[in-house]
């Protein structure tokens, strides 16, 4: 282990004493389970850390605290594919804590009993493949409750809670942009940028893995993330969630597969079992009206286009701008004072 790196990244986040402890002797765990069949952190398996997870859940040891820092370990010492996994099992989990939240909010604490009264989720660090009939459930008790416009809305939130704090810099870049499109074309400009310096030192962007080849895909798409203004709307794409390996693949269904970023629901496709779950796509066109709807100081209407759970080749949106927002824009750059958003 390489312990000593790890501590100082841990103090770095600015951990108090005994988490970094704790932290370590997570990972030393793991590292000692390891030995006990002749391998190390570097040498194991992707089936090992599944096992060793699996194990941990069966004693009931499955703590978040222990997850994260394990991953966090992975992540520093560049086990990508350990890292990348550890983001499948952790990542989406508290979606579903975040859709009820936003149900009681939107239809009511007695709608919200109605639809999560009795759903069992996978426990956590739970293998991918558990989620998607906790999905299906879930989506199954939703339109059962609500019309299909309210379960949307209660779909397309801020389901991974992104303190709003996270685009302070983005908002004052939209301040100082003479047009919405100036903005979207210096925002993607920025994610290009961002995109070669993680290919360049081979840590992973999120989750992905930044190739030459998905630099170039994305250079060439500005509706990716960021998004192109079309009329009153912004059209958005998503980055394939294994960008390298879709821009390889040759079969539809492996092509859907690396295309989808929800672990709650993605293993479905390669069952041939994702179609029932295509609204499940609105919790993403949440996550993309998110940084717009920071910048604008409004609530925003999102529409998806086309998604890979839905049979499409890959997942789009629309997102719908307020005209007295774009209009008040124009006003103050012809020397207006500048609105309370």
């Amino acid at each position: 282990m390489e312990e000593e790196e790890y501590r100082k990244y841990l103090r770095k986040r600015e951990m108090k004493v005994e988490q970094v402890e704790d932290a370590i002797a997570s990972v030393k765990n793991f590292e000692s389970w390891l030995r006990a069949d002749g391998k190390n952190l570097k040498t194991a398996l992707l089936g090992d850390l599944k096992e060793y997870i699996s194990e941990l859940i069966a004693g009931g040891l499955n703590t978040e605290d222990r997850l994260l820092a394990m991953a966090r370990y992975f992540w520093l010492t560049k086990r990508n594919d350990f890292y990348s996994y550890f983001a499948a099992v952790l990542g989406g989990r508290s979606v579903y804590g975040s859709i009820g939240e936003r149900l009681g909010k939107l239809a009511g604490e007695e709608k919200r009993g109605e639809v999560f009264d009795g759903l069992k989720v996978p426990p956590l660090g739970s293998p991918p493949d558990q989620y998607p009939a906790c999905t299906k459930e879930l989506l199954d008790r939703l339109g059962a409750t609500l019309t299909p416009e309210q379960v949307k809305a209660v779909l397309a939130g801020n389901h991974h809670r992104i303190p709003v704090e996270h685009f302070a810099e983005m908002v004052k870049r939209w301040e100082k942009s003479e047009s919405m499109e100036e903005f979207l074309k210096g925002e993607h400009g920025r994610l290009v940028a961002e995109l070669e310096e993680a290919m360049k030192s081979g840590r992973l962007w999120y989750e992905q893995m930044i190739t030459p080849e998905v630099v170039e895909y994305v250079r060439g798409d500005q509706t990716i993330q960021n998004g192109v203004l079309v009329g009153d709307k912004v059209m958005k794409s998503k980055i394939p969630f294994d960008p390298d390996r879709w821009l390889r693949e040759k079969d539809p269904k492996m092509r859907r597969y690396y295309a989808c970023h929800c672990q709650l629901a993605r293993e479905a496709i390669l069952n041939d079992a994702a179609e029932p779950l295509g609204t499940f796509c609105y919790c993403s066109a949440g996550y993309e009206k998110l940084p717009l709807e920071v910048v604008l100081g409004v609530p925003l209407e999102v529409e998806v286009l086309e998604s890979v759970l839905a049979g499409g080749e890959k997942c789009r949106f629309a997102v719908k701008m307020p005209k007295d927002k774009l209009k008040r824009r124009q006003k103050r750059l012809k020397g207006g004072p500048a609105p309370p958003l």
